[in-house]
Parts: structure tokens; sequence; C-alpha cells
């Protein structure tokens, strides 16, 4: 079927992601946004029973207004999902107009994720938001790392005389300029390379992922469990790349820290606070890494657990983890060193004395 005939209902979801803090107590989150009616989200697709969220996040409204978006006043919906390790993922809902050609929904879609004037519009919700939910957070504190991604819903997708498409209409060089960002037709080879994540469960559903955006074909109401898996993705990906910067400045102030202590004196403990503080970079990363991993347990391989993990694979969430492994690495070695420098330096200390004391015995008797 040509592009042309085709016909769209749907809309351009733009998230973007923030670190707010150590941990967010989501029941108490629950009693501060009452009157934004939060709820606590679970999967409801019918193989989702082998995904298991350990503590679910809490999503909630928090208005709609008029802003300034590829190039015209829209009506968009502001939106939050609050996840127990640390993360608030705001998304700005803009609807497309309704039965819009494919092509031109393209050009919609391409506009709304391009426009820079959405980082703005989501940096003063999340501002206000953590005035109201502050307390629920532990040690809250704004990250400076963020994350954006887009996901193009369609609940409909129908021909020029109104009769249901199969999704499949949609093949990956129907949806490349819309993912990709590319006007031009691109090789085959490339399109293989570029979109093989594309996943299909029913005839009339479609899930297609790209580095930063996805296309999600599902005629339901409200977010679909594709969308809720691709963020969850999103956040722990936000997780591991801030801690890993935060570890890049625990690494280069660990070195200066050992550079300025080495001109110290050789039998004091000089070295006890930096141990300390690696002991505690360590134990927190850890954490941290173990909390984020378990938030969401696969049981079986089904087909939102194949988003998932194609989701994580794309994002290349083994990489930022091998990339935090090896700096804790670099930590627990130099933490190592540290310690048997120090415990080597106590040892001589402890030979000195012993020989003093026995030279203050074979001196004494003569001294008499």
């Amino acid at each position: 079927m040509s592009t042309p005939t085709l016909r769209t209902d749907g809309s351009a979801v733009v998230y973007r992601l923030y670190d707010v803090g150590d941990e967010v107590h989501l029941d108490a989150v629950l009693d501060l946004l009452a009157t934004s009616a939060p709820e606590r989200i679970r999967l409801v697709r019918g193989e989702a029973q082998a995904l298991q969220i350990v503590n679910p996040p809490v999503s909630a409204v928090l208005g709609t207004e008029r802003a300034e978006l590829a190039g015209e006043a829209r009506d968009v919906e502001i939106g939050v999902r609050l996840y127990a390790f640390g993360v608030a993922a705001l998304r700005m809902e803009v609807r497309a107009p309704p039965d819009l050609a494919w092509d031109d929904f393209v050009r919609f879609g391409m506009a709304v994720q391009g426009d820079r004037g959405n980082v703005p519009v989501l940096d003063h919700h999340v501002q206000r938001l953590l005035e109201r939910i502050g307390p629920a957070i532990v040690r809250p504190q704004l990250a400076r790392v963020t994350e954006d991604y887009t996901v193009f819903r369609l609940r409909a997708l129908r021909d020029a005389e109104g009769r249901p498409v199969p999704a499949s209409a949609l093949a990956d060089a129907v949806v490349a300029p819309l993912l990709l960002g590319e006007t031009r037709p691109l090789a085959d080879a490339a399109l293989r390379e570029l979109l093989p994540r594309r996943f299909s469960y029913y005839a009339d559903d479609l899930a297609v992922l790209a580095w930063d955006a996805a296309l999600v074909v599902e005629d339901t109401p409200g977010e679909s469990d594709v969308q809720l898996i691709v963020e969850f993705a999103n956040a722990q990906l936000l997780e591991l790349r801030w801690f890993d910067s935060l570890l890049d400045g625990e690494v280069r102030r660990m070195y200066e820290r050992m550079d300025s202590m080495r001109g110290g004196a050789r039998f004091t403990r000089r070295y006890a606070p930096l141990l300390r503080d690696l002991q505690r970079t360590v134990a927190d990363a850890t954490e941290l890494v173990e909390r984020v991993e378990n938030a969401l347990k696969v049981t079986d391989d089904v087909f939102l657990a194949r988003v998932y993990q194609a989701a994580l694979d794309l994002f290349r969430e083994r990489a930022w983890r091998a990339g935090i492994e090896r700096k804790l690495g670099i930590v627990r070695e130099t933490y190592a060193m540290l310690n048997a420098e120090a415990q080597s330096a106590r040892m001589e200390a402890l030979e000195l004395v012993i020989v003093a004391l026995i030279a203050v015995e074979l001196v004494v008797p003569f001294l008499r």
C-alpha cells in the first residue's frame, strides 16, 4: 500500500527523564500528589505476568497547557512517572490532527521531536514537581544528566476509505523518515542495520525501536505496555549514565587526594579518611546498580520481555554497566593498594617499637 493512502490517528509523546535523588518513597508520593490523581502503574497485557515490577512506579497527570511547538501553538498534556530508584520521567503528549495522512504525520512527528521548545517546558514542570514531592525524596538533587526519548503512538491506521490497515503496511522504508529523521531513501543494508528491532504480537499492533525514538501502533486507550517498558529501560539507562559520570568525578578526586597525601608522615593514619570514602563509594555503587537492575525482573521469554531486552541492548546497557564495573575495579584496587601500604607502615612502626624495647632491655642492665 502506498503511503499517500494511509490515514493515521496518533500523537507524539516527548519524554525527558531526570535523576531527582537517591530514592523516592512512592507511598508518600501518592499522598503528596493526591490532587493529580496519582496511581500505581502495572502492565495489563496477558503475557505481562512474565515481567515482575518489584515496586511499581507512580504515574500522574500534571496538567494541560498551550505550548509553542513546531512553529505553532499546540495543546499538550504533561504527565510524570516516578520510579523508586530516583527517576522522574516527564512526558509531553502532543496530539496530531485527526485523520492525518502518513506523510503529514511524519512531518508532524519530525517537527515536534526536533523542536527544543519542549525542554524548558518540561524543565519548568520538574522544578514544580520537586517542590511538591521533596519530602518523599531521599537526598533530593536534580542531576545534570538527563535522557530524552520520543514515542510516536498510533491508535488507528486506515486506508483512504476508512478501513483498518494491518500494521505490517508500515515497512522499515516507510517508518525510517519518522524514526531516523532521514528524508532520502536508505539502502536496504542500512535499514536492516538501523531498524532491526521490530516486534508484533497481534496483526494490528507494531513496535519499532530506534536509538532516540520508537513507533508504537496499538489500539488501546491511554499508554501501552510497550511504552512503559521502553520508558523503564530509559530510566535504567539514565541511572547508569548518572552513576558513570559520578564515578568519573570520584576517581579523579581520588587521585588528587592521593597526590596531596604522598608527602605526609609515614606512620600516621593519613589514608584512613580516603579509605572510608572509597569503601562507601563501592558500597553505594553496588547497592544502586543492584536496585536498578532488580527493579524489573524477567521470568519468561514473551513479547514484552523481548521488547525490554531489545531496548536494553539498543541503549547499550551492558556497555554502561561494564564501564561502571571497570571504574569500581579501579576504586577497589586503589583501596587494596592503600590499605596494604597503611598496613605495611603499621608493621614497620611495630617492628621499630619492638627493636626499641629490645634495645632498652639490653641497655638498662649496663646502666644499673
